[in-house]
This record gives C-alpha cells, sequence and structure tokens, in this order.
C-alpha cells in the first residue's frame, strides 16, 4: 500500500536495520519489483539479519527458487560502507532491544549528508561521531514515557541535540501524540514525521 501510495515503480536495492517482524513482513510484496528485473534484487543486511531473512523466506533464497514472478533476492551481508553510484551507505550501529540493529547514514561527495535511526534506545559514541553535524536526522522517538528499547522524546531531543544535526525528524512514533501539538512544542530544528513525507537534498 505504501507504494502504491508513493507511485513507487522500481527499486534499486532493499536495505534492512534489524530483523524484528515489523521491519521484515513486507518481504513477499517485492514481488511485484521483480517481475521487470532479469538480475536479482539487491538486499543488503547484516549477517544476523540475513540469517533470519533467510530462515523465515527459505523459498526465495534456495537455488532452485529463482522462478518469474517471485522475489529473487541477491544476499549482501554488511560489513561496512558500500555504494550505490555517488551515494555512499554507511551503517550505523545503535543499540535496540536484543537484535542487532543499524541506522544508515547517506552521503554524497561534497553533498549533504543525511542519518536514518529508526530504532534505537541508545547511540554508541563511535556512531554519535559518525552522524556529527548531519544535515538530516531522522530518529526514533516512541512516546513521551521512557520504553525499554526505544528513544523516548526526550531522549530523541537530547540525542539531536548531542549529534549537532541541522535537521531532524521524529518516526515510530505512537498514536499518543498529536502532531500539531507535539510540532508547536519541540525546538526549531525538530520536525514531526508524518507518512508520505518527502525530504529535497
Amino acid at each position: 500500500m505504501q507504494a502504491l501510495r508513493e507511485g513507487l515503480r522500481e527499486i534499486d536495492a532493499v536495505i534492512y536495520t534489524h530483523a524484528h517482524l515489523d521491519h521484515v513482513a513486507g518481504f513477499d510484496e517485492l514481488r511485484a519489483f521483480c517481475w521487470k528485473k532479469h538480475a536479482p534484487l539487491p538486499l543488503h543486511a547484516t549477517e544476523g539479519c540475513m540469517a533470519t531473512l533467510v530462515k523465515m523466506y527459505g523459498w526465495a533464497f534456495a537455488p532452485e527458487a529463482f522462478a518469474s514472478g517471485y522475489v529473487r533476492p541477491d544476499a549482501r551481508i554488511i560489513y561496512g560502507p558500500f555504494r550505490y553510484g555517488d551515494l555512499v551507505v554507511t551503517p550505523l550501529p545503535v543499540v535496540h532491544a536484543s537484535v542487532e540493529t543499524i541506522g544508515f547514514l547517506f552521503e554524497y561527495r561534497d553533498g549533504p549528508k543525511l542519518a536514518y535511526i529508526s530504532d534505537v534506545k541508545q547511540i554508541p559514541d563511535d556512531t554519535m561521531h559518525l552522524i556529527q553535524g548531519v544535515d538530516v536526522l531522522i530518529i526514533d522517538a516512541l512516546r513521551r514515557a521512557e520504553h525499554s528499547t526505544h528513544f523516548s522524546l526526550a531522549e530523541a531531543v537530547e540525542a539531536v541535540g548531542k549529534s549537532n544535526a541541522k535537521e531532524a525528524w521524529l518516526t515510530h512514533l505512537t498514536h499518543e501524540f498529536d502532531t500539531e501539538t507535539l510540532e508547536a512544542q519541540l525546538p526549531e530544528n525538530i520536525h514531526v514525521a508524518w507518512d508520505g513525507l518527502r525530504i529535497s537534498l
């Protein structure tokens, strides 16, 4: 439904942050993006996340499963930064529950930088160093009350301050927030994201 809403017709690759169900359950919907492709669809994930995908969707990863009309994955383990043309994608390790989780830093040489960290409870120092001064930071802010595996609103705002991000967008929000009320309470450089938001860099 999201792909239809946004008019997506083609996907170059898929990158996964972690193996929680709400982040991997749309796997079968990738079929539509394989119909007109002769080459397999690159899927980038950590070793642990990829192992979960293979276990959940073994029918797609089996060598004999490469059939027309189905997902044909090209499994690519993330060991460090990787490229798509001039775009450099750098994994950002974070702490989120007990499952290995990463965010991503997207950057072009001498261009703007965007960091995406959708699920996080703690940002390690090495990762915070990588996102210092980014142009845009998209960050988890589940709710006002503290949560054991996600940033609260206060923790998200604190992380934005520590990162010195020029602009930040809060995501992974619960229904407890009223968008207009929350937006009015935030610092000038922090905003509330919404479904279908497009950020131009």
